[in-house]
């Protein structure tokens, strides 16, 4: 790459850094992976920096890699969950937690529950606000793919929530 395109790569960079490092942090309920899954992002666009055409479609590039790296990550042995009988004790924050951290908080937990294309297609359609179409560009799937993904990571999201559901409930 020339001193132009460097120049113009890290000001998208320095520009959506953080926001592609939240949504991979809401896919992946983990910062550090996030980190990993953003690196990895922005790897690839800076690989393919020349190639790309449309400059207006950068944010849908990352986003889909961000996405497909997550997916892939699950994918590998050593990122399997194990179950266990007894989980272990969680730890207790001292002092008040503000209304807003305990539903981030139980919405990333109950995302983590939720299977891996269903929890991308939550995030994009809902914390990323994309419609049915967009997120089925991102995802190279269909509209009514997303649609049914949409339905049963709802659905997988009210399970994992359970009585934590009424915690998120905004006070009428």
């Amino acid at each position: 790459m020339d001193q132009r395109e460097e120049q113009e790569f890290a000001e998208y960079f320095e520009a959506r850094r953080d926001a592609v490092r939240r949504t991979a942090y809401m896919l992946c309920g983990d910062w550090h992976r996030a980190d990993d899954l953003a690196q990895t992002a922005f790897v690839a666009l800076h690989r393919r920096w020349r190639k790309v055409r449309d400059r207006g479609a950068l944010d849908a590039y990352v986003r889909r890699t961000v996405v497909r790296a997550m997916i892939d990550e699950s994918r590998r042995p050593w990122r399997r969950e194990r179950f266990v009988d007894q989980l272990p004790e969680s730890a207790q924050p001292d002092g008040e937690v503000g209304d807003t951290v305990a539903t981030r908080s139980a919405l990333i937990d109950g995302l983590r529950q939720v299977p891996p294309r269903q929890r991308a297609v939550l995030v994009l359609r809902f914390l990323e606000g994309l419609d049915v179409a967009a997120t089925a560009e991102a995802l190279k799937c269909s509209e009514g793919t997303v649609k049914s993904q949409t339905a049963r990571g709802l659905a997988a999201l009210r399970e994992a929530l359970g009585d934590s559901l009424d915690d998120l409930r905004p006070a009428s």
